[in-house]
């Protein structure tokens, strides 16, 4: 149990970086190479990015989970189906996203993204690419689930590293070299997903990985497309949930403090980006492990899952605590800062923000406890609440405390935990194994 959960664990861990490191990175190369407002623009971008991550979550994390189901029930025929069909409808929306936002409605999305008309140019050059590449982002991490769950960690470690190293080489060569840009940015980005897909589909070359071949048939498809959506739902609301808050916090953050507010404010998401981490790689442990051991109906390994998975997520965090707290001017600096003032504002809000994050991937592991354990309202109310609980603290800060802006993250997530255990209490929810999902 211990190899296999620190195997699935550390290759998670390496997916997450597919997702988020290729946006830490981009900032630090941006806020060095181009100026502190490319690194605002691509803040200023993240909903689009976290909208795309929604639609991924609805339909890699849910059928992920089915097909856990499938595998550990011995249902090969299932499985493929479920894997089949979340691949068909991956590509499909991928599509879809590139012709609406990367063709037609780039500009508009822009001035709906961004009201600063400085920044807003650079936001337009991120954005049109990513939307344009929005298919490589969708199926690399769709396939990542997939072959994971399959049993092929490493082969996704071996991906996501070469990913995110081609993309780190990329950045420097499009954006300096040829000349490109902000957008050059989104490009390096992009070429490392496709270059990742590749290594990611070569797991089917072996026969003895032939549990996921394609089901080619259309027999009961939106039957199958409701139950993967279903499965899918709480944590692509969680995610729908972080894009109305990065929407609302980057608005509210801009008028309330202005272009130097906006670049502190990246800078502390960007840290959010560093607990994901950890948190995505605990969580989708949880989701394929878990997912297996339901399917067993073993209760003893499900509980020693959830004993490593909490005593890991909390030393990491403590790990991320203390390195920002002893270097936040030096991480300032990272990104670009170089005004004395721009300097002390993000160290001291860089700070706050790594205390904030605490409470938030505690919330966020509970959620997919309580799913794992068939308590699907609980798990639906704490996606909905994670991150719109944010949105009226932050704003009644902003209007009457605008000194503590940076507290709001922190405030409101204590008050959801409160929430949580109140209800978990007066409610008697008890946490059993349901093994007919």
């Amino acid at each position: 149990m211990k190899t296999s959960f620190y195997s699935y664990l550390w290759a998670y861990i390496f997916v997450a970086l597919s997702g988020c490191l290729g946006n830490v990175v981009d900032g630090i190369i941006v806020g060095n190479l181009i100026s502190e407002d490319g690194v605002s623009a691509i803040n200023l971008s993240k909903p689009v990015v976290q909208f795309i991550f929604t639609l991924h979550l609805l339909i890699n994390a849910g059928a992920g989970m089915l097909v856990g189901y499938a595998l550990g029930k011995k249902d090969s025929v299932e499985a493929r189906r479920m894997f089949t069909r979340s691949l068909g409808l991956s590509a499909g929306i991928g599509v879809l996203i590139t012709i609406f936002g990367g063709l037609l409605f780039t500009s508009e999305l822009a001035h709906m993204l961004c009201s600063n008309d400085q920044l807003r140019p650079m936001a337009f050059d991120y954005m049109r690419i990513l939307l344009l590449g929005a298919p490589a982002y969708i199926l690399m991490w769709g396939l990542s689930t997939m072959v994971g769950v399959d049993g092929s960690p490493r082969l996704v470690s071996l991906a996501v590293i070469i990913d995110n190293a081609l993309n780190l080489c990329l950045d420097v060569v499009f954006i300096q070299l040829l000349g490109w840009g902000i957008a050059g940015s989104s490009a390096a980005t992009i070429a490392g997903h496709v270059v990742g897909i590749a290594i990611l589909l070569s797991h089917w070359r072996l026969p003895s990985n032939r549990r996921l071949v394609p089901l080619l048939n259309i027999d009961g498809i939106l039957s199958s497309w409701r139950r993967i959506l279903s499965q899918g739902a709480p944590l692509a609301l969680a995610s729908i949930c972080l894009t109305l808050l990065l929407l609302s916090a980057n608005s509210i953050v801009l008028s309330t403090a202005g272009r130097l507010g906006i670049f502190v404010f990246a800078v502390c998401m960007n840290l959010l980006q560093l607990y994901n981490l950890f948190l995505s790689g605990t969580c989708q442990t949880l989701q394929s492990l878990g997912a297996v051991y339901v399917g067993k109906a073993d209760d003893i390994g499900f509980r020693d899952l959830l004993r490593r998975a909490f005593r890991f997520i909390t030393i990491s965090m403590a790990a991320t605590c203390v390195v920002v707290w002893i270097f936040p001017s030096f991480i300032a600096q990272l990104f670009g800062a170089t005004d004395e003032a721009m300097i002390a504002e993000t160290s001291r809000a860089f700070r706050i923000f790594s205390l904030s994050f605490v409470p938030f991937c505690y919330i966020y592991v509970l959620m997919i406890v309580y799913k794992l354990y068939g308590q699907h309202r609980m798990a639906l109310f704490i996606s909905l609440a994670l991150s719109l609980t944010v949105i009226p603290v932050l704003w009644v800060v902003s209007q009457w405390a605008p000194h503590y802006l940076w507290y709001s993250y922190l405030w409101a997530y204590i008050l959801e935990a409160l929430a949580i255990g109140l209800i978990h209490y007066f409610c008697h929810i008890k946490l059993k194994l349901q093994i007919n999902l």
